[in-house]
């Protein structure tokens, strides 16, 4: 069986705001918990009885192991609401309905039939969604005054109210807006695919710089093209074929218990090498002389040089950007003090970024 899923009874809701609601549900005089999407399934209220998704729990899986309600008894005759002719979750009992940026009735369909080019736009391109907060944290650090948006792409966790970065980062007036691309959705734009997700970044939210990363969760299958943030390395010549800036956060680690994700993690060394191409800018953060050997043979063995612009700068201050906006951040359950190269590369990317900005892109 490829779904599993049961009946519950919703006994507590510990947190909600008006598109999610964390509860607790009852299945065989067992409490568990569980997330209610409310614009999927219904407002939560105690009592109901509903039917969940506990595929995620019996695998034991990390990031998504919980259950997810994905019938409400006490909302069975809810109607059809909201605007737009585009579906996400195609073809899935799941479906929803979603007014694309692009499509006819959108007030933006003109933009996307005027657009000529990015023209430069700054695209900071992540491969896990545990880079996101860290590199806005670093670019508000360094300048409060720029306007910084996020792009989801389809790679992870599909709604972006999942996301409790994405929450933090909005209610902290670090992020301005959000589109999500693909399958992903619920961001203040929808959009079909990362094109024009990139158009809509650049001619409809207008900021200084746009972070692209997939939602919480990546796929991996522990080979070599079986994850999902080889993403990264399409979504980069994507910038680069409509005229933006493609700034690439490499993904670094010492320790990772996984010989693959030492150093630059495969996953980046295959975008780069093999993946991507067309080139970007790739930051790399300034290390002490025994990791920066091992990154520089990394580099020079799958002859990087040569086909991308390579760029180290130094990542410090990170740990005080995260703290001064009170982000409490992790990767692969590991913080700042238990993976520090992780998020020195974020706050190298910010550093790069800002100058780069600075000198108006010419550099």
């Amino acid at each position: 069986m490829l779904l599993s899923y049961k009946k519950a009874e919703i006994v507590e809701i510990y947190e909600e705001d008006e598109n999610i609601s964390y509860v607790n549900v009852k299945i065989n005089e067992i409490n568990s918990k569980a997330i209610n999407y409310n614009k999927l399934t219904g407002k939560a209220n105690i009592g109901d009885i509903v039917i969940v998704n506990t595929t995620a729990v019996e695998l034991s899986l990390g990031t998504g192991g919980v259950h997810f309600i994905i019938f409400n008894y006490s909302n069975e005759n809810k109607s059809l609401e909201g605007q737009g002719h585009i579906m996400k979750l195609r073809y899935t009992p799941q479906q929803i309905r979603c007014l694309a940026a692009e499509e006819e009735s959108s007030p933006y369909h003109e933009v996307f039939l005027d657009f000529k080019s990015l023209n430069g736009h700054i695209f900071i391109l992540g491969s896990l969604h545990s880079m996101l907060a860290p590199i806005v944290a670093m670019l508000k650090y360094l300048d409060s005054d720029i306007k910084i948006d996020y792009i989801m792409t389809d790679g992870g966790s599909l709604p972006i109210d999942f996301s409790n970065t994405v929450r933090d980062l909005k209610s902290k007036n670090l992020i301005e807006s959000t589109i999500t691309i693909g399958h992903a959705f619920g961001g203040d734009l929808e959009c079909t695919n990362i094109y024009t997700g990139l158009i809509a970044a650049k001619e409809i939210l207008k900021g200084d710089i746009s972070i692209i990363t997939m939602g919480p969760g990546i796929v991996g299958t522990g080979t070599k093209y079986g994850f999902s943030g080889i993403e990264q390395g399409y979504i980069l010549d994507a910038i680069n074929t409509l005229g933006g800036k493609a700034i690439l956060s490499p993904r670094i680690s010492f320790r990772d218990s996984r010989e693959r994700h030492n150093g630059i993690s495969h996953h980046t060394r295959t975008v780069l090498s093999e993946i991507a191409k067309t080139p970007g800018d790739i930051v790399f953060p300034v290390l002490d002389d025994d990791k920066l050997n091992l990154i520089n043979k990394q580099i020079d063995l799958l002859d990087l040089n040569r086909k991308h612009n390579i760029i180290f700068r130094s990542g410090e201050n990170i740990n005080k950007a995260m703290e001064k906006f009170e982000l409490d951040i992790t990767t692969m359950g590991r913080n700042y003090k238990e993976d520090k190269e992780y998020f020195l590369t974020l706050g190298a990317v910010g550093n790069y970024t800002i100058e780069f900005l600075n000198k108006g892109g010419l550099m």
